[in-house]
């Protein structure tokens, strides 16, 4: 049955939990819709993190029905047969995905509602699932933002809130400049509480328990906070609505991080981790049909990127690609610019590199990242070029590189598949080699360096944020062969809203049909 997004947005109890939440199951996690139950905070934070599970770690349908036909293109992340109206994102990827931030958004909700029912005691004890489990929700709600525009938020999701009235529950639209505008202030609020809470010895155990992004760290916990912040305060800064204010809080968060602490580190990132991988745990076994279910065809390298990789000597190449059967151990990647017919001949004849099956497709330990230390580097090169630090910014993308390449070395040593034997560790020989390479110094355009390295190691892990840091940087630039019927004729800068909305929600869809198209730019993107 279709789940449509206003039903997900409305009914905010759909989902709740009735057991402590483990690492190892979820068997028991949800609750019969039809029998009355009650919930915790606790429990319901466990439930936000499964319900958007399937937004961070790789999973079949986010990969195979959104990002492979939409951003994945877009961005020349894989390779893929021209065909015509390859530029128009469908239905059904964007209802897909936007049905499931929904989901985790009804969650939220449920925990939003337990916690404000909870007496003065309670919520002082539990203060820190509350405060914890809104950095994850600003983080997924940024992507989804960054995807449409305007969307139901501040609103949705209410119908328990409302006491089951429907007719009151149809959630109006925010407008992307607000919703910004409330996450970048109450984050900078939460980590300014995290550097002060206390947690009791009882809640810190449960916490521990029903954390697995970060296992109870509340350290690593202020880490994300701050990151997310420096992300989000990026993205805005060249709005003429956020500049002051994103300039002056950025240098604040990167000249005080004693009180601001980043990810600066792997063992710091923030991220899910596959701890098991039986049927009732969180696991990515089904992304091999994701990347394999159209054979050869649907797991090919862009010629864009391998070409970068190869001409660079990028240690992360035997990590992420393996040569095509027929290659005879060169990395090839597939040609975008070339005519369909000679594509499938290329394909045919069996060079074209393809994604390392053992580190993506058949790794079914592969973690959801949500913040790297590659990310914040990244977003700290940026600031210092910008502010004319040259030798801090040199430092923090040297960073990026040396952590990035750690990082697919170590997504690789945890897949429990071998088909493809492990490359050995980079040397710091070939680490500086490529360093060297890519060259900092001589390079005239740096800024174009930062975003080709946020595109390289984006790519699949954080896909959304290659495209938001694409967009706002408008580099790398790519190329794209447009048929003369197409509908749509260069990349969108947005998705539009699902199909669903202006049926579901059709009187609160008036108010942004306007702006509901895939030309319409988001008020960051200024470039």
């Amino acid at each position: 049955m279709k789940r449509h997004l206003l039903f997900i947005g409305l009914c905010a109890a759909t989902l709740t939990y009735t057991s402590s939440c483990k690492k190892e199951s979820f068997e028991d996690m949800y609750r019969d819709p039809g029998k009355i139950t009650e919930t915790t905070v606790e429990k319901q934070f466990a439930g936000m993190i499964y319900s958007y599970r399937q937004l961070i770690v790789p999973e079949y349908r986010n990969l195979f029905v959104t990002l492979r036909p939409t951003i994945f293109r877009y961005l020349h992340t894989t390779g893929w047969i021209n065909e015509t109206n390859q530029l128009l994102p469908g239905g059904a990827a964007i209802e897909d995905r936007w049905s499931r931030y929904y989901e985790g958004l009804a969650q939220y909700r449920e925990l939003e509602t337990a916690y404000n029912n909870s007496v003065a005691i309670e919520k002082e004890e539990k203060r820190i699932f509350f405060l914890t489990a809104k950095i994850l929700f600003y983080d997924q709600t940024q992507q989804t933002v960054d995807l449409h525009g305007p969307i139901p938020w501040s609103k949705a999701g209410m119908l328990s809130t409302n006491k089951s009235d429907y007719q009151n529950s149809y959630p109006a639209y925010d407008q992307p400049e607000d919703i910004y505008a409330t996450m970048i202030t109450d984050l900078k609020s939460i980590s300014a509480e995290l550097n002060k809470i206390v947690v009791g010895k009882s809640m810190t155990d449960k916490f521990k328990t029903q954390d697995i992004i970060n296992n109870g760290d509340l350290d690593l916990w202020k880490k994300y906070c701050n990151s997310l912040r420096l992300r989000l305060l990026t993205r805005v800064a060249a709005s003429s609505k956020f500049a002051t204010q994103a300039n002056q809080e950025i240098a604040e968060i990167i000249n005080n991080q004693n009180t601001n602490p980043l990810i600066l580190t792997n063992a710091e990132n923030a991220q899910l981790d596959i701890f098991n991988i039986d049927d009732n745990s969180i696991h990515t076994r089904n992304i091999e049909g994701a990347f394999e279910a159209s054979g050869w065809y649907a797991n090919l390298a862009s010629k864009r990127m391998i070409d970068h990789m190869v001409n660079n000597s990028d240690p992360r190449l035997p990590f992420m690609f393996e040569p095509g059967a027929k290659a005879e151990g060169k990395f090839i990647g597939l040609d975008q610019t070339k005519p369909s017919a000679d594509q499938i001949s290329t394909v045919n004849g069996g060079t074209l590199s393809i994604f390392n099956r053992s580190t993506y497709s058949r790794n079914h330990y592969f973690p959801g990242i949500l913040f790297s230390a590659t990310e914040t580097n990244l977003l700290l090169a940026e600031y210092y070029n910008k502010s004319g630090n040259a030798s801090a910014a040199k430092t923090a993308f040297e960073k990026s590189i040396k952590e990035s390449i750690d990082l697919y070395k170590n997504i690789r040593s945890k897949s429990n598949n071998n088909l493809v034997p492990a490359a050995a560790n980079p040397t710091e020989p070939a680490i500086t080699a490529y360093i060297n390479n890519i060259n900092w110094d001589a390079a005239g355009n740096k800024l174009e360096l930062i975003a080709t390295q946020k595109w390289i190691h984006f790519n699949v892990l954080q896909t959304v944020q290659a495209w938001s840091e694409q967009r706002r940087l408008d580099f790398p630039k790519f190329d794209f062969v447009v048929q003369g019927t197409d509908i749509q004729k260069t990349v969108p800068v947005k998705f539009t809203l699902p199909p669903s909305e202006s049926v579901y929600n059709a009187t609160n869809y008036e108010a942004v049909k306007a702006q509901d198209n895939v030309n319409t730019k988001l008020f960051w993107d200024v470039n």
